[in-house]
């Protein structure tokens, strides 16, 4: 089977079984939106509910409370209307929005903001359980009427939790710590208004009494005897009772006596009669979308297999063409999609291929440069001296023998190059001190920089240039070619220099000259195979121009960088990177 009919079946298929599920992911996507829908309004009444009462528990009136329903409302979508126990309506959102009042059927929410007294269950003393109530009630009431001042001056109020799940009020100024003298008065003034009169807590107390004598019964229990099951025991001589009666009455009164000052409980009613219900779903929409998508899909496989077989087939023609040798070969490169990226990653292939073969060619012809001369002038010198043209003297043969060497060099060297750019060179890595590598090196090339009256430094031993992971011998091999080129490249009374440093998380070692310097058309062949500085090719030096080229690939084998910077006539530099 074809490839376009391979997707024309694969695309029918998929529409087809699309056709067929719309219906089932239909409807489990309206349940799951009406399951969605239901938490989200029961988060919303938590979220009121409780932010209502926090309000009520902390300012101790539901004035002001307007800017927190209508803020509740934006937030939440819902129309809020607050009423009391009477019917009275405290705030309701439409009216807030200047719209009339609509009407509610939506069973209301109790917000009970008042607190209710918690006696310890380890206090048995009538005394001690009547004394904290009257406490609480005092510290209730006027922490409430302090709230209250506050929220209507326009302070802020804060309220910690009491021991007795009694809530205690005292001023927030978080918000503005830098009051002025008017504000200090307004808040002393808040203080003195919830100060509750004295003959309030003797009524309090009268009051409180009554559990007493309500809850506890005189029962005369000798010294020493047991308490009856469902009293409380105590020093003889003392009133035994029933505590939970006590605690139970205690806690009323607490209610009753705090009432006048708490905020009345109110009843938060939600929506409203003409809110519009949730639309039912029609399905007939559905499955006429399904089916438009169905015939949409099929007919666009047909575009689809063409639009992909089209660069597909330029492709294979051109991979073939490619595999047949002619590496010119390339294909068109239209729009930005995958098959756009395609054809641009064949043509970077392409490309490389075709500079790999460029470079083998240049590299064949760079070393039959080299050796075609020198082997020349061996072959002639050898023959020159069996046929006795030439005398045998040991100058000759010293020539002779030099030049041998130089050529196996060169060998060498490309051998070793291509061991490297094979990834088949060894390493030996261990942990280098970059200090102490630059004082060997320097060491290493001292006598060749005084005989040609060079000043070579080292600087970096003992100063933190740190260690790295490298193959140490490596290393000296690419230290060692840059500053033998630094010392041939400086005249007499310049200077060569090392450093190594930290940059980041890297080392960086730098080998800087006062030579000759490189012209900046040759800076982008610098670690080219056989590229020399001197124009002329000169072989003077002992140099096989592959040392650089060599440097360049141990330094990227250690996942390191080397660059170049160069003036002429004023030096140059080598910048080597290693990670630390």
């Amino acid at each position: 089977m074809s490839f376009r009919l391979r997707v024309l079946a694969l695309v029918a298929l998929v529409a087809v079984i699309a056709t067929t599920v719309t219906a089932w992911l239909t409807l489990r996507q309206a349940s799951q939106q009406v399951t969605e829908s239901a938490d989200a309004q029961r988060q919303d009444i938590e979220t009121i509910t409780e932010e209502l009462t926090a309000y009520g528990v902390t300012h101790g009136t539901w004035e002001g409370a307007a800017v927190l329903v209508d803020e509740l409302g934006f937030r939440t979508g819902q129309r809020i209307r607050l009423v009391t126990d009477f019917g009275e309506v405290v705030v309701d959102t439409d009216t807030l929005a200047g719209r009339t009042a609509r009407a509610v059927d939506s069973p209301p929410l109790q917000i009970n903001p008042r607190p209710s007294l918690e006696l310890p269950a380890g206090i048995v003393d009538p005394a001690a359980l009547i004394q904290i109530t009257l406490d609480e009630i005092d510290t209730y009431r006027s922490g409430t009427l302090l709230a209250a001042c506050l929220t209507r001056g326009g302070f802020g109020v804060r309220v910690i939790g009491g021991p007795y799940g009694v809530p205690r009020h005292e001023p927030d100024f978080t918000a503005d710590p830098a009051r002025q003298p008017s504000e200090e008065d307004a808040v002393n003034n808040c203080h003195d208004f919830a100060t509750v009169p004295d003959g309030q807590r003797d009524q309090d107390a009268e009051r409180l009494d009554q559990c007493r004598a309500v809850a506890l019964s005189r029962l005369a229990l000798p010294e020493g005897s047991p308490a009856p099951d469902g009293v409380v025991d105590g020093v003889p001589g003392r009133f035994f009772g029933r505590r939970q009666e006590l605690v139970a009455c205690l806690a009323q009164q607490f209610e009753d006596r705090t009432a006048e000052y708490a905020p009345v409980p109110l009843l938060v009613q939600l929506g409203a009669v003409d809110d519009d219900p949730a639309a039912p779903l029609s399905t007939g929409p559905v499955l006429a979308a399904a089916a438009l998508v169905a015939a949409l899909a099929i007919a666009g496989s047909l575009l689809l297999s063409r639009r992909v077989l089209r660069p597909v087939r330029a492709l294979t023609s051109a991979s073939g063409r490619l595999g047949a040798g002619d590496l010119s070969e390339r294909v068109p490169v239209v729009g930005r999609d995958e098959l756009a990226g395609l054809a641009r990653s064949f043509n970077r292939m392409a490309d490389s291929l075709q500079r790999g073969e460029e470079r083998q060619r240049r590299l064949v012809a760079d070393v039959a440069h080299e050796l075609r001369t020198p082997l020349a002038n061996l072959r002639g010198y050898l023959e020159a001296l069996k046929d006795g043209v030439v005398a045998p003297e040991p100058e000759l043969f010293a020539s002779l023998h030099e030049e041998a060497v130089l050529q196996q060099r060169i060998v060498d060297d490309l051998q070793e190059l291509a061991l490297a750019e094979a990834g088949t060179l060894i390493y030996h890595r261990s942990r280098v001190d970059l200090g102490e590598l630059l004082e060997i090196c320097r060491a290493a090339h001292q006598g060749v920089a005084e005989a040609a009256d060079v000043r070579l430094t080292a600087s970096g031993a003992g100063a933190g240039a740190g260690y790295v992971h490298a193959d140490p011998d490596r290393l000296r091999q690419v230290l060692g070619n840059l500053v033998g080129n630094a010392l041939r490249a400086t005249p007499a009374g310049g200077s060569v220099s090392l450093t190594a440093t930290r940059a980041g998380g890297w080392a960086v070692v730098t080998v800087a000259d006062t030579g000759t310097g490189i012209a900046p058309e040759h800076l982008p062949h610098v670690f080219d195979r056989f590229w020399r500085g001197d124009p002329a090719r000169g072989r003077a030096t002992g140099g096989s121009g592959l040392g650089l080229a060599i440097a360049r690939q141990i330094v990227t084998d250690h996942g390191g960088t080397i660059t170049v910077d160069s003036s002429p006539g004023a030096g140059t530099r080598f910048t080597i990177r290693l990670p630390g």
